[in-house]
This record gives C-alpha cells, structure tokens and sequence, in this order.
C-alpha cells in the first residue's frame, strides 16, 4: 500500500517487538526498493546490526539524544554517540 501512494522509506516502529534485524533482513528480499527506518529497541550497541542490512540507510534511537543531554547542551555528546552508533 506504502508503495502505491509513492513511499519508499517507512518508519520500522517497534523494531525489537516487531522481529527486529531478522524482520528486516527478510523484508529485503519482499519490498525490494523499500528502505526502512527502525526505532524502538534500537539501541548504541545493536545499531550497527541494523545498518549493516541493505534496506536500512539509518536508525533513530533517544539514546543519542537524552532529554539530559538536550538540556546540558551536549552537543558534542550527542554527536559522538551518533558517530559511535554508525561506525562500521
């Protein structure tokens, strides 16, 4: 349905609850042009697992961006975290 109203990138919400990086990996090979954006579950340690499948460009996790961390002005925090979460 997604992709008869023109999307090509949809939101993977619950990730873990919802099968997570097993889910993905076979819904690769069902949605062939469909790339996913998992939160949810996704954390510092397992994102990695997720960007590694070819139909996730990215993850969103509030582990990279704390309420604390926002209102310290963390900057530097959050973007290390970001960068840590993405490294291959």
């Amino acid at each position: 349905m997604a992709r008869d109203l023109g999307f090509s990138f949809l939101k993977f919400y619950p990730a873990a609850g919802a099968g997570g990086v097993a889910t993905l990996r076979n819904y690769a090979l069902v949605f062939a042009g469909i790339a996913f954006c998992p939160t949810g579950g996704v954390t510092g340690e397992n994102a990695r697992e997720y960007l590694a499948l070819s139909n996730v460009p990215l993850v969103g996790g509030a582990w990279m961006a704390t309420p604390e961390a926002i209102a310290a002005a963390d900057w530097s925090g959050i973007t290390e975290r970001a960068r840590r979460a993405s490294a291959g």
